[in-house]
């Protein structure tokens, strides 16, 4: 039986943008992401932490600033061969990682998937209590006000925020 290589995290650079454009546009067709423009993730790549097995990308998200104190997690997306495996928590870690080195105060997610979220320390909020996020996103968006997300929000002081639990990587396509 041949071994897989392992899944390494690492921060995106501009050549990866075509391929982490890829992972989303898979995710989108499942209804399940925002469409994102391969211009904006080539301008923004380096905000991503990508999943890299071998020399194959099987998982994205990116870390983008809403303010000088939340951060969201955006465009989670894992290859679905790798689906339960991991990558996707994987890589929300190495993203609430990043947030807390970058002095963000608490990170956020938008997802129809929040009990894979819930696993990893978020808790459901109300909407308005991210007006950052309703203001710089929902506000332009085709689906405001009837998108039928959850936000969800985890602090990154020490102290409040819960440790990462095992959850069924399977939802990483839901957020």
């Amino acid at each position: 039986m041949r071994r897989r290589a392992p899944v390494t995290i690492r921060r995106a650079e501009a050549s990866n943008a075509k391929r982490i454009h890829g992972l989303i546009t898979a995710s989108l067709e499942e209804g399940r992401l925002l469409p994102r423009t391969l211009a904006e993730i080539n301008v923004h790549a380096d905000r991503f932490a990508i999943a890299v097995r071998g020399r194959t990308i099987v998982g994205c998200a990116e870390l983008a600033p809403l303010s000088a104190h939340v951060a969201e997690v955006r465009s989670l997306a894992v290859d679905s061969r790798e689906r339960s495996t991991g990558v996707g928590i994987s890589i929300v870690d190495e993203l609430r990682r990043r947030a807390r080195r970058e002095s963000y105060e608490k990170l956020c997610a938008f997802t129809h998937a929040p009990a894979y979220f819930i696993g990893m320390g978020f808790s459901i909020v109300p909407h308005l209590w991210l007006l950052e996020k309703i203001f710089t996103d929902c506000m332009k968006c085709p689906h405001f006000r009837q998108c039928g997300q959850y936000a969800m929000v985890v602090p990154l002081d020490e102290a409040r925020a819960r440790p990462a639990m095992p959850a069924a990587d399977s939802a990483a396509r839901y957020a």
